[in-house]
């Protein structure tokens, strides 16, 4: 790829966007990158990340914001002509929201994913196109260990939307050859993560923990989970734009460490010094929604590329609790 590669992140100001333009400023400041983001109240953009990123011009001068929908045809079509790499991290990611106005979340997470397929089919079909999905696509586990031959069984509106937005992408890259690289993360945190439950429970309770809260755990906190420092998470997707072999079919992106609800919760108040847990029962739409344990293998990923996490849950954690000490409160 040339040295001066044009990318392309759309939710470029979202809790992955934001560390995805990053990685990518550092480690390729020759490239020309495009970040995109609507900048939706209700998403809780990191718009001072994003911005001081962007305003960086000394360290970072060869980003460009813009402010924009996916699903504006017109902005696709003035955008992806001239892009490279291509990446679309913009979606709604609370599942309890996506009860709440179905239809706008299969707004972005179904039709905004056919809007940018459909231009770069058209317009771009050369470009490396890479997709961040959810590994609760799945479902309950019908194993003790779930991998890629298990089949979906999403129990959200949000992770059903997920699921066939794979799908776009992998009937996109059978009928069409488009280039297309679909990887299903878990329970990411770290910094420029929400506050809000909404958007997942690891990043809620280091905020909790931060302001020296309670942690609200319903039940008993035992079903396990993987958990994965969001900086493993953006080198897999800065691999995925140089590593053809990803093309085609899901992966997990997810770490080999399990931990359950309450021992990361645990972790949290011991690296932060902050916090107090206290289990509550469970609200009844939340358990309809629960998966119980997930052990997600993410073997096939590792063995394709050669990949490992760097980070354990107490690095992350410590690497996350610099970053709000840098960044004072943890002001997002």
């Amino acid at each position: 790829m040339k040295n001066d590669v044009n990318v392309l992140i759309f939710g470029a100001a979202g809790f992955l966007g934001t560390n995805l333009v990053q990685k990518w400023a550092k480690e390729r400041p020759s490239a020309n990158i495009t970040a995109v983001d609507l900048m939706h109240p209700f998403f809780q953009s990191t718009r001072n990340g994003i911005e001081s990123i962007v305003k960086n011009k000394k360290s970072f001068p060869k980003i460009h914001f813009i402010e924009g929908d996916i699903r504006d045809r017109s902005l696709l079509k003035r955008l992806i002509p001239n892009a490279d790499v291509i990446y679309n991290c913009a979606a709604q990611t609370s599942h309890q929201h996506s009860f709440t106005n179905p239809v706008f979340d299969a707004s972005i997470n179904c039709i905004g994913n056919l809007e940018l397929l459909s231009v770069i089919k058209e317009l771009n079909p050369r470009a490396k196109v890479i997709y961040p999905s959810s590994s609760t696509v799945i479902g309950k586990a019908t194993r003790d260990t779930t991998d890629e031959t298990d089949r979906e069984d999403p129990r959200d509106i949000y992770s059903a939307n997920k699921c066939v937005a794979e799908k776009y992408y992998q009937i996109f890259n059978w009928q069409y050859g488009l280039r297309t690289v679909v990887l299903r993360f878990a329970n990411l945190y770290g910094p420029y993560g929400k506050a809000d439950p909404l958007f997942g429970f690891v990043n809620h309770f280091i905020h909790r923990a931060w302001h020296d809260q309670e942690i609200k755990i319903f039940g008993d906190g035992l079903q396990k989970r993987n958990v994965m420092f969001v900086d493993d998470a953006v080198e897999i997707l800065w691999r995925a734009a140089w590593d053809d072999h990803l093309i085609g079919q899901p992966y997990f992106a997810v770490h080999h460490e399990h931990w359950s609800v309450k021992d990361i919760a645990s972790e949290i108040v011991r690296q932060f010094s902050r916090g107090k847990i206290v289990c509550i029962p469970w609200p009844e739409e939340r358990k309809r929604m629960e998966i119980d344990n997930a052990v997600i293998s993410g073997e096939l990923l590792k063995k394709t590329i050669d990949w490992k996490p760097k980070y354990t849950l107490q690095e992350g954690l410590l690497r996350t609790k610099e970053f709000f000490v840098q960044n004072e409160k943890g002001a997002q």
